[in-house]
């Protein structure tokens, strides 16, 4: 008796699968499940991990922000618990003593709750004086046709000039057009030059004017608030450690400072910080995998345990087969064929029913903040995952399923017709 891959082995696959509704079921649920846990866990995952992408997209993440503090340690004759304040000279030294490290560096100095106002409307915001390269570090873009941003002319002429972020523009212009209008902070005059946008409400509450001209008209004399710069050649944190620690002891020798004092100037390292959440995003797609491979895992021995149990009832059938002169192929593609459609049919639903969650799951929570204002930010986006991969990993499911019937196939196989005969 010879059996092909015709018509009467699929017809007695399915009458096999039939007969053990409930078993067949089970196993392809365990399949199903692996599948769907497996792109669910991925789609969770890479919601995380978009809305880390889009949170640094336009950081410059080899950018340092500098902030003054309070002194914890007597040092050099002062006693403890004094304020540091910074100044120009501070931003000289940085762009100096460091210039092989530093390409840009800058400050900020901010005026709050100023009222500005055009005719009849007016808006609350902070007025930060800015470095033209402010926007190569902060997330802060021209909008189109919006003008331009602070430049070196209106740093050192002093002008008042001012850029306002677009919505401030459509509450103050509504439908004018605000480049060259003139607007009114607190009695000081300035001219709108440009015109920026941010993701989201991040920088929505303030409008920018040259750093020089905010030193000037708020008497802020050459205080500022915080040195803000870019740099090269610190590829890794051992280097940017490096960096730290002589930044420390040049500013500390300017403000007369215990260098070890981590609390009289606070470094807010991007590129170090960058680095601790690759390691973290690293650490969470292998732990996604690692649990999705293993629920798929589980699957494939249900497969593998149905196939053996399935040998073993038919053993006197399979002997029966041998004796009449079926062929060990035609034996062992029975076997793995009924594992391959039971894979094949409940990983295409995993896999569909997986690919619904986390399209579900785009739609209630696709780009689920946190925080408002200033301080909203995305925490999570686009939980979703590409097809290729959900087709891929429904392909490898099948695969480990054909193996999984191949074992008991093997054992089928080599089942002796007498004793198949004998038993019960």
């Amino acid at each position: 008796m010879k059996i092909g891959l015709g018509l009467d082995i699929w017809q007695e696959i399915l009458s096999t699968i039939k007969q053990n509704k409930l078993r067949t079921v089970l196993t392809g649920f365990a399949v199903s499940w692996g599948i769907f846990m497996l792109i669910v866990l991925l789609g969770w995952g890479n919601g995380l991990i978009h809305a880390f992408e889009e949170a640094s997209a336009d950081l410059a993440k080899n950018s340092i922000r500098i902030y003054p503090g309070w002194t914890r340690k007597a040092y050099d004759g002062f006693e403890s618990n004094r304020r540091i304040t910074f100044d120009n000279k501070d931003v000289s030294l940085t762009k100096n003593k460091f210039n092989d490290n530093v390409i840009l560096a800058g400050a900020t100095v901010s005026q709050s709750g100023a009222n500005i106002s055009y005719k009849d409307q007016y808006v609350s915001l902070s007025l930060d004086g800015v470095y033209p390269s402010y926007p190569d570090i902060e997330p802060v873009k021209i909008d189109k046709n919006g003008g331009r941003f602070i430049n070196d002319l209106d740093i050192n002429q002093r002008r008042k000039v001012i850029v306002i972020h677009n919505k401030t523009k459509d509450v103050l212009f509504r439908h004018e057009n605000a480049i060259g209008k003139f607007v009114n902070a607190g009695g000081v005059s300035y001219q709108v030059v440009g015109i920026y946008k941010d993701k989201g409400n991040r920088e929505a509450r303030s409008a920018y004017i040259p750093f020089t001209t905010a030193q000037i008209v708020y008497s802020k004399a050459d205080t500022i608030d915080n040195i803000i710069f870019t740099t090269r050649g610190l590829n890794t944190v051992e280097a940017n450690k490096s960096f730290e620690k002589d930044y420390r002891k040049a500013i500390g020798g300017h403000h007369r400072f215990d260098p070890e004092d981590m609390n009289a100037m606070y470094i807010w390292n991007r590129f170090t910080q960058y680095l601790q959440q690759m390691t973290a995003k690293n650490i969470l797609t292998t732990a996604v995998w690692v649990i999705g491979i293993f629920t798929l895992l589980s699957g494939v021995v249900g497969v593998s345990n149905i196939m053996l149990i399935t040998v073993k009832e038919r053993t006197r059938e399979i002997g029966i087969r041998k004796a009449l002169g079926a062929s060990p192929a035609s034996i062992l593609w029975l076997i793995i064929l009924e594992s391959i459609i039971i894979t094949t049919i409940f990983g295409y639903i995993g896999m569909v029913a997986g690919i619904g969650a986390t399209e579900y799951m785009n739609i209630a929570e696709g780009a689920k903040t946190f925080g408002s204002g200033p301080m909203k930010m995305t925490v999570f986006k686009d939980p979703t995952v590409d097809i290729g991969i959900a087709i891929r990993a429904t392909i490898t499911l099948i695969v480990a399923g054909t193996l999984a019937g191949f074992f008991p196939a093997r054992k089928a196989v080599k089942i002796k017709p007498i004793e198949a005969l004998r038993a019960e």
